[in-house]
């Protein structure tokens, strides 16, 4: 378990180097190859204390040992020149083994600040080299920061799902693991940490040390398991054969460097990590795996793939050429678990059809779908798990589907922990569907008691040669299998490719570039229309009425726009005709817009620093074809409940609470009624493990009177650099853009009443004489950001009101009576504008459940429908 101290140590070194290293890589990187630094100096002075010798700084390299660098004679220029020629030197080291000279190779010092230095290295010193799984949870934590390689169609794999997978393979001790795209090697720490956790005994007596990968014993560490010795029925030579058999891939050197850092701190003394391209080398073909385990990589990289001609599938994407390298490499025993995009699961190309067949016929037992989001905040890409067993799936005549609608966490960018978890009803389904096939008795399973799983037979996926591992085309009652035809985007639509100079325009002229196009919602924002169009340079697309405008680049997917005029648009936007009388564009710009399209484009992504999917792609993308006037009633359906949500939007969009100001109330300033920024040495009387709120910025809504606090941390682990509030205080956001945004919130509900938060607030506390709602509707107002903005300090896209300014701010100040009243008014007509925003949800609901039924998938659930129709019916009479 990560402790507290090491977990601030971590983010105090990520704090230092942010400012002259923005890029979370980079940070990372910077970090790592301080830290062996500092471990070898570490390993060196143990030596030294056991009567050995130095060895890896040594000889020429002694000048560069740590202590020698951290002394406090040597100058600010002089530490920062010795530390840079020390890590470019370090590969040279004869000294160092050769996993430590490919940890420094190309290693080098992006800044030349000795200030920044100096502060970052006073960090590193504080760690110090212990073979403990301190240092493993530590760096497990730092990886976390990675979060996305976008550019390459890489997300690292959250640690829930990634157990998740290694508890249904359940890899043995005497079993090969493999990862061919491994990142940081997290499949590999978490099927190690499985395998340990299967040949452990309970503890005998309190304090018994737990081992490392190498046997190792690690004083005070807390074991795998409750009342467990992590790993300790291995014999020395299990335990040997058990590192040896771990190997992990990757393209990219740097992953290579991380991975090798992350198992050499959980104890592996010798990993086997390479730079190894699996789909166009073929040096490593011959060599196979017990256990496959990978998310890899979901594009193909600019340029696109040379594969070799030994794949059995023949393709040129790299989410079909991995899942057959993997399908491949099994031992005859063998089982994989592999993370896919959604179009190895539907789409019709002649690749993804063979690949399909091939699992099924061959591999495939069970299909996990996973909700769209688990990759949140990076990419809300919807994914499944293929489960592949090599033995079973030759034997067995039916593949498993389960279909995860939470993973225990929130599916927005916050991904915050929630109660409901579908993943171990989902393991304990797919392990005892693969132990009654593999024991031979499929009869004894019994589908019933699991009801989430769906047991579906090959002839019956076989059956129209699509091989479709969509689970939810196989229930009894699915829309999918009856409904409409199939059909290529290609069939009805065209790509229109009349072009124009805008020079050679005359006139006013509606322009649109990508960031015209709102994500997800098809709305125009900004001024579109240019007087000169001179002014726009290069070729760009024309369009006209009815037209679909769809953003054909990566960061822009889901900007689709249905054409209500004619203009000009940039040549990063498809424009998109429909064929006469093949389809509604009303109807597609919605379907091009939804969830289940853009899962399917994100398949067909090429280049790596601007992904983009071409035209001859985006054509032979299968959307559904309802008849012509079926199509023509389901737009009337969906515009109706669109003219609903612009209503209520425009409701939302309109309404201010209003407080009528007498003439005879005095007026003071903000900073004479309430404290601004009360101390946190208020905080007393409670012990450093007593639980308080935690409130990050995005938690405060814009507009809304109350916020309530979704995260708790320990008092000890609160520093000074957060701000401190109570129940009833009242929080203003101080930078832009959140106050220009009008982020502001009154705290309740508060864990033992206290909370902390982003610095980026001002905390108002008022006094007896005002309501806390009476501060928040004078201060978190249009007219006060209007009276401030003029006022801030601070250049570029991060400036703040200055704290005088707010408390120079003056407000009415009614007596208390009248401001009750005034809040109580105020309070009615906010619960019937907050109808209006449960309205949207509904009605934005009915839209999706439509399109659902369209694509023939399941319909969202609605539930509570009599309350529904009646909370929709008081927020229409507003």
């Amino acid at each position: 378990m990560l402790d507290t101290a090491t977990k601030r140590r971590i983010d105090t070194a990520r704090d230092i180097l942010v400012g002259k290293v923005p890029d979370p890589k980079s940070q990372v990187e910077q970090i790592t190859i301080a830290l062996i630094y500092k471990f070898m100096d570490d390993m060196d002075a143990e030596a030294e204390e056991l009567g050995g010798h130095r060895k890896f700084f040594a000889g020429d390299y002694a000048r560069y040992g740590w202590a020698k660098l951290m002394r406090s004679g040597l100058g600010g220029h002089e530490t920062l020149n010795l530390y840079a020629e020390a890590i470019a030197r370090m590969p040279e080291n004869p000294g160092i083994p050769p996993l430590f000279r490919d940890i420094f190779k190309n290693a080098y010092l992006p800044y030349r600040d000795p200030e920044t230095l100096r502060a970052f290295l006073k960090i590193i010193d504080e760690f110090e080299y212990d073979h403990s799984e301190r240092l493993g949870d530590a760096f497990e934590y730092l990886l976390s920061v990675l979060g996305s390689q976008g550019d390459a169609g890489q997300f690292r794999t959250p640690r829930h799902i990634i157990d998740f997978m290694v508890a249904v393979l359940d890899p043995k001790k005497d079993e090969t693991v493999l990862d061919p795209a491994c990142g940081t090697a997290g499949f590999l720490i978490s099927a190690w940490k499985h395998i340990l956790k299967q040949n452990s005994s309970p503890r005998s007596l309190a304090g018994d040390d737990c081992m490392d990968a190498g046997g190792r014993a690690v004083p005070g560490a807390i074991a795998e398991g409750p009342g467990e010795r992590a790993g300790d029925l291995l014999t020395p030579d299990e335990r040997g054969r058990l590192a040896r058999n771990f190997k992990g891939y990757d393209i990219s050197p740097d992953m290579v460097r991380l991975s090798l850092v992350n198992l050499y701190l959980h104890g592996f003394t010798d990993p086997h990590i390479y730079e190894y391209d699996s789909l166009t080398s073929q040096e490593r073909w011959n060599e196979t795996a017990d256990v496959i385990l990978a998310n890899p990589p979901f594009m193909s990289p600019k340029g696109g793939i040379r594969p070799h001609n030994r794949f059995s599938v023949q393709s040129k994407r790299s989410e079909v050429l991995f899942v057959d390298y993997m399908a491949e490499h099994l031992t005859p025993n063998g089982r994989a678990g592999i993370i896919v995009p959604e179009g190895i699961i539907f789409q019709s190309q002649t690749a993804y059809k063979q690949l399909r067949k091939l699992l099924v016929e061959d591999y495939l037992i069970a299909v996990v779908s996973l909700p769209a989001g688990v990759f949140q905040p990076y990419s809300g890409v919807k994914t499944s798990i293929l489960i592949l067993d090599k033995s079973l799936a030759r034997t067995s005549g039916s593949i498993a589907f389960f279909k995860v609608e939470n993973d225990g966490f929130g599916l927005g960018a916050q991904r915050r922990a929630i109660e409901k978890n579908d993943l171990p009803a989902a393991a304990a389904a797919l392990q005892a569907f693969r132990h009654s096939r593999a024991g031979g008795n499929p009869g004894d399973f019994d589908p019933s008691h699991y009801p989430d799983l769906l047991v579906v037979e090959k002839s019956r996926i076989a059956a129209n040669g699509d091989y479709n591992l969509s689970g939810e085309r196989y229930r009894e009652g699915s829309i999918a299998v009856s409904s409409y035809p199939f059909i290529p985007v290609g069939d009805v639509f065209r790509k229109a490719d009349q072009t124009v100079l805008p020079e050679s325009l005359d006139g006013p002229v509606t322009y649109l570039g990508l960031e015209n196009i709102t994500q997800g919602t098809g709305k125009i924002e900004g001024d579109v229309v240019t007087e000169n169009p001179a002014d726009i340079k290069s070729l760009k697309n024309i369009f006209k009425p009815h037209d679909i405008l769809y953003g054909k680049l990566r960061p822009n997917l889901n900007k689709v726009w249905l054409a209500d005029r004619t203009g000009i648009c940039s040549t990063d936007i498809f424009v998109i005709e429909a064929i006469e009388g093949g389809a509604v564009p009303a109807l597609y710009a919605y379907l091009f817009r939804s969830a289940r399209f853009n899962d399917a484009v994100m398949g067909q992504l090429k280049g790596a620093q601007l992904p983009r999917i071409g035209w001859v792609s985006f054509a032979e993308l299968q959307i559904p074809l309802p008849p012509l006037e079926v199509q023509k009633e389901i737009v009337a359906e969906i515009e109706g409940y669109q003219k609903v949500i612009d209503g209520a939007r425009a409701v939302l969009d309109h309404y201010r609470p209003h407080i009528p100001i007498h003439p005879d109330w005095p007026m003071a300033a903000i900073g004479e009624v309430c404290i601004v920024n009360p101390r946190k040495c208020e905080v007393t009387g409670f012990e450093g493990s007593t639980v308080v709120s935690f409130v990050p910025m995005s938690d405060i809504g814009e507009h809304e009177m109350f916020f309530e606090p979704k995260e708790t941390k320990r008092l000890d682990e609160v520093t000074t650099s957060y701000t401190y509030f109570k129940d009833g205080d009242v929080l203003l956001a101080k930078v832009t853009p959140c106050f220009e945004n009008g982020k502001a919130g009154i705290a309740r509900g508060l864990r033992n009443g206290i909370g902390f938060g982003s610095s980026e607030f001002y905390v108002l506390r008022p006094t007896d004489a005002l309501l806390s709602e009476w501060i928040f509707m004078c201060a978190a107002t249009p007219a006060f950001r209007a009276w401030a903005t003029p006022q801030m300090t601070g250049t570029g896209g991060l400036q703040r009101i200055p704290r005088s300014v707010v408390e120079n701010y003056k407000i009415p100040l009614p007596p208390l009576a009248t401001q009750k009243a005034i809040v109580a008014e105020i309070k009615v007509e906010q619960a019937l504008v907050n109808a209006n925003r449960e309205l949207i949800a509904r009605f934005e609901q009915k839209i999706q459940a439509t399109l659902a039924r369209v694509w023939g998938e399941d319909e969202p659930d609605s539930k509570d429908s009599q309350v529904m129709y009646a909370r929709q019916g008081l927020a229409l009479t507003l």
